[in-house]
């Protein structure tokens, strides 16, 4: 029996989660709950569209011109997903044999030997850190930040390519100290390739409410443009590449 996986939803051509042009594939399933989430439909693992390995295949596989013109491939992101590591092993098997690179979007949160089989197969990691402060990254998040940084150091060993994605929540992870000691953190890091700093927006609040979910935020702003100039020059300090909508 072919295992299934519970989509979200499918992106086809995505420019965000990624080099290139991308298929994006928003896995179902979240063990966290940030505050600042922007997919929140996404949490509830029993909801989505099933899919088997082949039939997610087929639809990634009919973008594969555009993926090898722009540099590009597929995506997984969600929710988290690598909650369905044994699924997005078998898409990533099918979609290498094809030539087509593969990006996993994670919290690091989830670890087991499936997900170090799926690394195996993956060109790169898109670690989303929260924050440095372990209780700020617990507040934010609802769950422990160890993990995320046993998964980085995993990261390195193995000399996966590693994009570092931090999102700027004023009066959440502005914190300037724990953001100078992440930045510090990730110069032991020589896969971290790239720190992709992601300013707060509230693009996903209706979804909360749609849920019935008390949305924390409603009162935040959007970070202004001089404190994520300020935090990228913190991130550039230590030499690290670094892109940002500032």
């Amino acid at each position: 029996m072919s295992i299934l996986g519970r989509i979200h939803s499918l992106e086809s051509f995505g420019t965000v989660d990624g080099p290139g042009i991308r298929f994006v594939v928003f896995m179902q399933g979240c063990p966290l709950r940030c505050q600042f989430c922007h997919n929140p439909d996404t949490w509830d693992v029993l909801k989505g569209t099933e899919y088997t390995p082949t039939q997610l295949f087929e639809e990634i596989v009919k973008y594969k011109s555009y993926m090898e013109f722009s540099g590009g491939g597929v995506t997984f992101t969600g929710g988290e997903p690598l909650l369905q590591a044994e699924f997005i092993l078998e898409v990533s098997k099918l979609c290498k044999m094809r030539g087509i690179t593969v990006t996993i979007d994670t919290s690091g949160f989830v670890w087991n030997d499936t997900v170090k089989e799926v690394l195996e197969y993956t060109d790169i990691v898109l670690l989303d850190i929260k924050n440095y402060d372990p209780l700020i990254y617990e507040t934010v998040t609802g769950v422990s930040l160890t993990p995320t940084l046993k998964l980085l150091d995993y990261l390195r060993e193995k000399d996966i390519n590693t994009w570092v994605r931090y999102v700027l929540v004023p009066q959440l992870t502005d914190n300037l100290d724990s953001v100078k000691k992440l930045s510090a953190h990730l110069n032991n890091y020589p896969n971290v390739s790239k720190i992709e700093l992601l300013g707060f927006h509230k693009m996903g609040e209706y979804k909360w409410k749609e849920l019935g979910l008390e949305y924390k935020l409603a009162d935040t702003l959007e970070p202004s443009r001089d404190l994520m100039q300020e935090v990228k020059n913190i991130f550039e300090s230590n030499g690290k590449k670094v892109s940002a909508n500032v």
